[in-house]
């Protein structure tokens, strides 16, 4: 079983994989091709995807029981003691400086405490 998903890929690239798999929804393919043909497909996804991404499932004889392969994602997959895991960046919150206080007036409790001060 091969499962492909396109994102912001370019139409064509959809047209020319419905050729040997099946379009289940918008940009998700799934089939059953051989290996060899299935790297010929993954091969050709890698080189029309431009700006878009992909990702590419099929089943395999491991312990997880699939294998995967990304082309321009964040999430990258990771070998952990013998299983593949995704490794997501870490989003990282704008950091507010310590001396900058809250606009004063966005709640009652900014406004107490604005009155006391002065």
């Amino acid at each position: 079983m091969t499962v492909i998903v396109l994102t912001r890929c370019p139409v064509g690239l959809r047209g020319f994989l419905t050729r040997w798999l099946m379009e289940i929804s918008p940009g998700v393919f799934i089939g059953g091709p051989s290996a060899r043909i299935r790297q010929a497909l993954w091969a050709e996804v890698r080189q029309y995807a431009d700006t878009g991404r992909a990702l590419l499932v099929y089943s395999t004889n491991n312990e997880q029981g699939f294998a995967f392969e990304t082309h321009d994602h964040k999430w990258q997959p990771i070998d952990h003691d013998g299983l593949v895991l995704i490794r997501r960046p870490k989003d990282r919150p704008a950091v507010a400086s310590a001396s900058a206080s809250p606009p004063s007036g966005w709640s009652k409790a900014a406004r107490r405490r604005r009155y006391r001060q002065s």
